[in-house]
This record gives C-alpha cells, structure tokens and sequence, in this order.
C-alpha cells in the first residue's frame, strides 16, 4: 500500500479507501462484513469510507464494531450527511439542525469521538450555503471533526463556497467525492482543474463503474446471479446507466490491455483512476476479503502513457464527460 497526501491538508490517506456503501448492513451480513474490514486494514489499506444513510444508518454500525479494539490514530474515518436518516422534516440536507444532529449519531454509531473527514453527501439547494459552511466550522472547532469535504458538487458550488469560507475565516474544505471512473470523467474539464488550484484532493468512488470495468458483465447476457446488476436494495439502479452492449462490448477490450501490465480488469481500472494526479484515493467495496486483498494490487502501479492512449482509443464513444452530469438531487423531494 502506498499513502498520498489527502489535497494540501497534512492528513494522508491510503490509496485504497474501503468503503461500505451497498453492502455492511444490506448485501453483507455483520461478521462478513467485520472479516472484510479486518482484512482490508491488515492490507494497509487506513482509509474507511461511509455514510450516515449506508443501508438506513445500518453501515455506520457494522462499520463501528468492526473497528472496535482497533486504534483510534491508525486509520481515517470518513463519514458524510445529507440523504434522509429519518422520516422527520429535518432528518435530510445540510442545514445547521441536521448537520450537528447527524454528526453527533454518527459519532455514537462509530462509537468513536471524533471523524477525521465529514462530507456532504450533496449539494443543498434549500439550505443557505452560509449556514451548512458554518455548521461545518463549528464541528472542526469543536473536535468532532478534524476536516471537511463534499460529495458530488460542480465547480460553480465548491468556488462559492471557498469564497464564503475564505470570507469567514471559515476552515477550508480540503476533499471532493466524485464518482471517476475510465467511463465517468465529468469531473476532468472543470471540477479537477478547481481543486487542483486549491488544494482539494479527490476521494473517488465507484472507479470500476460499479463492476462492469472488471469485465464480468458480458453484452447480450444476464447478469451474474448474485452481482451488483442484480441487487434490487440499490445496486441495479446505479448500474444500470453502464449496462448498454455498446458499453459492455468496449469494456470487454481492455481485457488484454490489462494483460499487457499484469493486472485484472479491476486492477486496471483501479490504477487508472490513481494515474490522475488530483485523485488522493479510490474507493472500493467488497462482499468477501479475497476481492479486496485483488484490488489492493492496483495501488503504486504506474501507467505509461501508451495504455492509457490505447485506454482512451478502446473506451472512444462510450465515455461520459458532461460536467453537467453532476448534479444534487433535493432530498425533500
């Protein structure tokens, strides 16, 4: 495992996150899910990723008992706050009551005193941005949380708040969640260039475009029984914007280009994303220790620059760039 810098803060962070979205508390059971941790910090891998609305607070639990005995300075917490935890008005987006509120049960589902990265989740257009950045201020100062970030904003968003932040004497933000992957590059032409001038480092989920990047989706077929393609709790849902033929049969053609620098599909699309300089990390999840001990293998490997040309030349057409493409979905609706 090799460690980068997380932005311009002085935090650093393996380049492998685990992260437990869509599966501790829904796809996996507890003591899978235990093991999978285990195995992930026995591999180096510090960096844990989750949410306060991961399987309906279930994840922060799992995640939580996992980590007991474990000590405390020897791995980064990274939770976040926005989706719904709750039925109430106030259980959704980023205004000061449920940001303070959904740090404190987090801590308590944690069982931790403090998060080292609190994010969040999404963009609020309900919320002034004044008071979600102050609230945000008030957590680190009160050492509940030692740094901030955000999750799926566009360029005009995190510029704005930087402003505010800077105006305030506010603590800055210092990391961007995005989703990145050799499919998904919305955030290349605006959001990378932004935070590369200011110190943001990217966190990136989904790097192997929910699986399909590790080539186990053939076009014209069913998916494998048990995949995420198949997982109604969630996973179908996100997939299914990759599972075209036209995608799956490009997809298919770097098989023999991962060949070339002995990797797996997975591994290859895992470098790839760590190839960006921005990128600090990539988030990965898994089901079982054994698929988490084969993505770890993506980390410090260097890619030439004639894969990658024959990476762009394979995946030609089926490539998503709109910046557009980032967008927050209001949670009262």
């Amino acid at each position: 495992m090799e460690y980068r810098r997380l932005g311009s803060s002085g935090m650093y962070v393996s380049e492998i996150t685990y992260g437990n979205w869509l599966t501790h508390g829904s796809q996996v059971e507890s003591d899978a899910a235990i093991k999978c941790v285990r195995a992930a910090l026995d591999l180096g891998i510090t960096t844990l990723d989750t949410a306060d609305m991961y399987a309906g607070t279930k994840a922060e639990t799992v995640l939580g008992k996992a980590l007991k005995g474990v000590r405390r300075e020897s791995y980064e917490l990274l939770t976040k706050a926005y989706w719904p935890t709750g039925t109430g008005k106030n259980d959704r987006g980023l205004s000061r009551k449920h940001i303070m509120e959904s740090c404190n049960a987090s801590l308590k589902r944690l069982k931790t005193d403090y998060v080292d990265l609190y994010q969040a989740h999404r963009f609020d257009v309900e919320t002034p941005l004044e008071e979600t950045l102050g609230a945000f201020d008030d957590l680190i100062r009160s050492g509940k949380v030692l740094y901030i970030g955000f999750s799926e904003w566009n360029a005009a968003q995190i510029a704005a708040a930087l402003k505010i932040q800077d105006q305030k004497g506010y603590y800055r933000f210092v990391s961007s969640q995005p989703q990145y992957s050799m499919l998904w590059r919305v955030i290349e032409s605006e959001v990378v260039p932004l935070c590369e001038k200011e110190g943001i480092g990217q966190i990136v989920w989904s790097p192997i475009a929910q699986g399909v990047l590790s080539g186990k989706y053939l076009p014209g077929q069913k998916a494998p029984a048990g995949s995420r393609a198949t997982d109604k709790k969630g996973g179908a849902k996100m997939i299914s914007q990759f599972m075209t033929n036209q995608v799956l049969t490009a997809v298919q053609k770097l098989t023999p280009i991962a060949k070339k620098v002995d990797l797996t599909p997975a591994q290859l699309a895992i470098a790839w994303v760590l190839s960006n300089s921005n990128v600090s990390s990539a988030i990965i999840g898994a089901t079982k220790p054994a698929q988490i001990k084969e993505n770890v293998k993506a980390a410090g490997v260097k890619l030439d620059k004639q894969i990658l040309s024959e990476i762009d030349a394979v995946l030609a057409g089926v490539v998503e760039k709109d910046p557009a493409k980032t967008v927050s979905p209001n949670p009262r609706a």
